[in-house]
């Protein structure tokens, strides 16, 4: 018996990096995935945003386990898509336990210097997506009756503040409120609320030219050899970024029976570096 089995968890971003992890991570230890991702470009995001190739992937890598696996292209800030691609997916998979409100982007911009859309699109993806992720995803946790487990994707820039990271510090901070209230909330019906918290991960959100370029300032064209120089200085322990299954095997823990008292935290995974 995996450690959810039989359990269906909601992902968004799941299409790759910290979202498909989580799927395949989850679907290893039993679990049915509902899936959503946006699958094309975001507007003010400096870096390729996944594809339908990668949602693809994912729902490849999930099936390859065994498991049952419902993906759905859909952007967190329409509301009215995630719950069609919710209740779908509760329909064919006739029940949900888990949801990974993971989606998320990254735009690096000085605070005085970003416009007024970079601002907004941060906000609307990654603050009031998870809003409309839990609204949409929650309800059936709450109807099915058996309690359940809420993982929010926050970041050690809610804890720890880095320059040209405003919009992103600002909704990743406002997460973490979110869901200590919602944890309240939701405590009645046995679903548990917590947010992760990572360092930087390894993943396509991060390897990229503008993010090499926040973390040295100092160089014309850094390389990601220059940024994890830098990188490795933000975390204590000798590691310039970590891995997304690192991620995924906290909230196995969160979601899973051995978390089933933990609610209302901020679970921190990030190399030290918050110390």
């Amino acid at each position: 018996m995996g450690r959810v089995e039989g359990k269906v968890a909601f992902i968004t971003g799941a299409a790759r990096g910290q979202g498909r992890s989580h799927a395949v991570r989850l679907a290893q230890e039993g679990a049915d995935i509902i899936a959503v991702d946006v699958c094309r470009q975001v507007e003010t995001v400096p870096y390729p945003t996944a594809t339908s190739e990668d949602l693809a992937e994912t729902v490849r890598q999930v099936e390859a386990l065994d498991r049952r696996i419902i993906a759905t292209e859909a952007d967190v800030r329409d509301l009215a898509a995630l719950q069609a691609a919710v209740d779908d997916g509760v329909a064919q998979l006739g029940r949900l336990d888990i949801v990974l409100a993971n989606a998320g982007i990254s735009t690096p911009a000085s605070t005085l210097e970003m416009d007024e859309e970079t601002w907004s699109t941060m906000i609307d993806v990654n603050l009031t997506g998870q809003w409309k992720t839990i609204k949409a995803a929650v309800p059936h946790v709450v109807a099915g009756g058996r309690g359940g487990s809420v993982v929010i994707t926050s970041s050690l820039a809610a804890i720890y503040a880095n320059p040209n990271t405003a919009h992103y510090s600002a909704a990743k901070a406002g997460l973490v409120m979110f869901a200590k209230v919602l944890a309240k909330e939701l405590a009645p019906h046995s679903i548990r609320v917590n947010t992760i918290h990572p360092t930087t991960v390894a993943t396509d959100m991060i390897l990229n030219e503008p993010t090499y370029r926040l973390f040295r300032p100092d160089l014309e064209n850094p390389t990601r050899a220059d940024f994890e120089e830098a990188a490795l200085t933000l975390n204590k322990l000798p590691v310039p970024a970590i891995e997304a299954v690192d991620i995924s095997n906290a909230v196995l823990y969160l979601v899973s029976d051995e978390g089933r008292y933990v609610t209302g935290t901020t679970h921190v995974v990030d190399a030290g570096g918050q110390l």
